[in-house]
């Protein structure tokens, strides 16, 4: 089995796509009501979906990348706004959190080893 995308809602397609596109991901289909996205690295793939009223949701969407700090400086500098700075988690994550224009939450991390093997794995 295989993870083949991730899908949230929006409430805004064109804000939506804008603010993706800031992250680093590529656009690759694109209608009214929903656009879908390639990672930079992987094979998932990520899409936002029309809805009208954005719904509550406990879902965090996580970004892996090389360089927390570095890659907030940069989505900083986009205009991005973080509503967690760069923290080393006791999970071992170094990680910051930000939510998308339709309220998604969403977390840019490094983990390494402890990405999948964490000193308490069973």
């Amino acid at each position: 089995m295989d993870l083949n995308q991730v899908t949230v809602q929006s409430t805004d397609i064109t804000q939506s796509i804008n603010f993706y596109r800031l992250l680093g991901l590529t656009l690759i289909v694109q209608d009214e009501h929903y656009a879908r996205f390639e990672l930079p690295n992987g094979n998932a793939t990520f899409s936002v979906h029309y809805t009208e009223e954005a719904k509550i949701s406990n879902t965090i969407i996580y970004f892996e990348v090389n360089d927390v700090v570095q890659t907030v400086e940069n989505l900083k500098s986009k205009g991005i706004e973080f509503i967690k700075e760069p923290t080393q988690e006791q999970w071992l994550w170094h990680e910051a959190r930000l939510v998308d224009p339709s309220g998604n939450e969403l977390c840019i991390y490094t983990a390494g080893e402890n990405r999948k093997n964490p000193p308490w794995r069973i």
